[in-house]
């Protein structure tokens, strides 16, 4: 039945079999095979993936196709992954464009292939588990799992200044992450779990709401990137591979505004009411900002990425008006984002 734990365990084979496929893409010494086998598996797991779709109830608003196995019994922390209508989508829009980011690297990567297809993979196991996890620490541990095969896309196969473009990329996105490490141990010390929906249902007071919330705040803001912290993302876009953009405008600018989402909103819903007027001006500032400086630029990959900015902030702006309509636009905008902003890095 859907919302029931299938005797398939979809979600775990999702994450875990581009990891197979990655060991198995480090044993292939030609080329051409090492391409076919990562199309071929990408494309696999994009149908694969359809069955979320096929067993998930739309009517249900709880987290479905549920698995849920102790990982460190002695910390509370367990392997806990499931779904509800927010991730399903992003999940599916991962696996769709996967097999899109292999296609159009088939000519463009010539060097390091076989170490590049392997980042591919990784990152998608990875992102995957990001929209999937429901323990705190698992979707932290998937959440720097990303860090650095995306690093390392940009570094080694970007353009003249690709050292520079993957460091302030590091930099940025690590600092983020130590932000979310605090208020997910913090939220540990108060709830005494690491589970996401535990965590959802437990009540707060108003001034550590505040705190839990800035830094939330911080980690997704850097991963949206909403303005002011958007200035690694023009470098990332311009010095990293077609796919390395592909990925990085598709889905890893989802992660924050799915963030807010999974855990601003719910976990600290008195915080969000207070910094709500100040994010709105934000988002308006983003819309105007990357706007304007997209209409300035001559580089076609720079524009993107500045246009991304101004898109990120239409979905921040709809997070925030706190009403179901604008959630349900803020989720389209993110779907269409990444459908759009990768077509368009594919073709310049």
């Amino acid at each position: 039945m859907p919302g029931q734990t299938e005797s398939l365990p979809l979600l775990s084979l999702l994450i875990f079999s581009p990891l197979v496929a990655a060991l198995v893409a480090a044993f292939i010494r030609n080329e051409t095979v090492l391409r076919w086998w990562t199309l071929i598996f990408t494309t696999v797991a994009a149908i694969f993936s359809l069955q979320l779709y096929t067993g998930f109830d739309p009517s249900s608003a709880g987290f479905q196709l549920r698995e849920t196995v102790n990982w460190i019994p002695s910390l509370k922390i367990r392997f806990d992954v499931g779904v509800d209508g927010i991730s399903l989508l992003l999940i599916l829009l991962t696996t769709i464009i996967m097999p899109l980011c292999v296609l159009c690297s088939w000519r463009y990567i010539q060097t390091r292939l076989k170490e590049f297809m392997i980042c591919l993979l990784i990152m998608e196991s990875a992102m995957i588990g990001v929209f999937s996890a429901l323990d705190f620490i698992l979707f932290f541990v998937f959440w720097e799992a990303m860090l650095i095969p995306m690093a390392l896309l940009i570094g080694v196969w970007g353009g003249p200044r690709k050292i520079y473009a993957a460091l302030k990329f590091f930099v940025y996105t690590m600092s983020g992450s130590v932000m979310l490490l605090v208020a997910i141990i913090a939220l540990y010390h108060q709830v005494g779990s690491f589970s996401i929906p535990e965590m959802m249902g437990h009540p707060y007071s108003r001034t550590f709401q505040l705190w839990i919330f800035a830094a939330f705040f911080i980690s997704f803001a850097i991963k949206v990137p909403m303005f002011p912290f958007h200035t690694w993302l023009p470098a990332a876009h311009v010095e990293a591979p077609t796919a390395g953009s592909v990925i990085l405008a598709s889905i890893l600018l989802k992660m924050g505004t799915y963030g807010f989402v999974r855990f601003s909103l719910p976990i600290t819903p008195d915080a969000a009411q207070f910094f709500m007027p100040y994010i709105l001006w934000l988002s308006v500032a983003a819309i105007l900002y990357g706007g304007l400086t997209a209409l300035a630029q001559t580089d076609l990959k720079k524009l993107v990425a500045y246009s991304s900015v101004a898109h990120m902030g239409f979905a921040t702006l709809g997070i925030f008006c706190l009403n179901q309509a604008g959630l349900q636009g803020a989720m389209l905008v993110m779907i269409n984002h990444g459908v759009t902003t990768g077509a368009l890095f594919i073709m310049v």
